[in-house]
């Protein structure tokens, strides 16, 4: 029997999963719940540009609640809502349904997350008997799961650096672009990204979890960025960056140990390939890349290719993929918040078609 799941959301992760969920031989779409008042009542499949499925958007919680259903993928955007999607995902857990989740980024690694947040998903599970696994592509399995199966093929490791190289002028979210992470603002402002410990609360959970599997306790984690500004006027589909301001930016999220960066997330973002050539480069097309100092020494670069080769469209079905894979797992799993360490590698059933 197909796992009965549910779709909550349909913004850019969201309406991706919904097209998995329904292509999938082993899940079963049994509901939708969408924000925006015009789509409700709209057939799922509709929404996604699929034919008709049989099943309606709506945007009543207790109506979505009421279904039968295993599991909900939930894929609405918590950047400037962390607390109000911690409140939903408490609400789905202790109604009874498992979660899989690409939202609230602090939960990859539940036992450094907000500890608030935490102990409240916790009870919810314990209430409801049900499994909650937040991941993604980054942070997700680019920066966890990749470079930990890597890193069980060294015999000794100085340091592992996790990257993401990438031109992100595809990227059509005008709110993640210009508000969260600054693009388009002047080179001193503070954007959310990047006021002290947003880094850490997005990208420290992969820190941890790489921390985890290595048996390391970390002494510290630092934050450190820079930017560089745009030469001239130019537009992306997202809309338009004025010369001077902000064009590319580099930060890395380090974790200390015995004193020096030992486990490091970095991201070199670009909204022009031209930008800040002095910085890392990306093989063709932009890449995740993981460097390993060790033996031996290992550096992985992975590039992913969605719709006409676009390697943003391709990370958001991969981030939507990664959690809808887990499904199986989540479900049969104790109750309680799972990291990466708790989902088989092989979690990969059903995608062959």
């Amino acid at each position: 029997m197909p796992y009965r799941v549910i779709q909550w959301g349909t913004g850019n992760v969201g309406i991706r999963s919904l097209r998995a969920i329904i292509g999938h031989p082993d899940l079963e779409l049994v509901g939708l719940w969408v924000h925006s008042d015009n789509k409700v009542g709209v057939d799922a499949g509709g929404l996604c540009g699929l034919p008709s499925v049989g099943v309606a958007a709506t945007n009543d919680v207790d109506a979505v609640l009421a279904l039968d259903a295993d599991c909900v993928a939930y894929n609405a955007t918590a950047d400037l809502r962390p607390g109000e999607a911690v409140q939903d995902l408490c609400r789905i857990l202790a109604s009874g349904k498992n979660v899989v989740s690409t939202s609230v980024v602090p939960l990859i690694h539940p036992k450094s997350g907000e500890k608030a947040w935490v102990d409240a998903l916790e009870k919810a599970c314990a209430e409801g008997g049900t499994s909650c696994f937040t991941s993604g592509i980054d942070p997700g399995f680019a920066n966890d799961l990749l470079p930990i199966a890597l890193l069980d093929a060294c015999e000794s490791v100085q340091s592992v650096r996790v990257m993401e190289i990438l031109n992100y002028d595809t990227y059509d979210q005008a709110t993640v672009l210009f508000e969260t992470m600054g693009f388009g603002q002047a080179l001193d402002a503070t954007p959310l990204l990047l006021f002290p410990g947003a880094l850490t609360l997005a990208w420290g959970g992969v820190v941890n979890s790489i921390a985890e599997a290595l048996g390391v306790e970390l002494d510290e984690i630092k934050e450190v960025s820079e930017r560089q500004p745009a030469p001239e006027r130019f537009s992306i589909p997202a809309g338009t960056v004025e010369k001077g301001t902000t064009a590319a930016l580099r930060f890395e999220v380090q974790g200390i140990v015995d004193g020096r960066a030992a486990i490091v997330v970095e991201h070199v973002t670009r909204l022009r390939d031209d930008l800040a050539p002095e910085w890392p480069q990306p093989v063709a097309g932009g890449c995740y890349r993981i460097v390993i100092d060790g033996y031996p020494r290992m550096q992985c670069d992975i590039q992913l290719y969605g719709e006409d080769d676009d390697h943003n469209d391709a990370g958001l079905v991969a981030t939507a993929a990664r959690v809808l894979n887990a499904i199986p797992a989540v479900v049969e799993a104790a109750p309680g918040l799972l990291g990466v360490l708790d989902i088989p590698v092989g979690a990969c059933r059903g995608v062959l078609r």
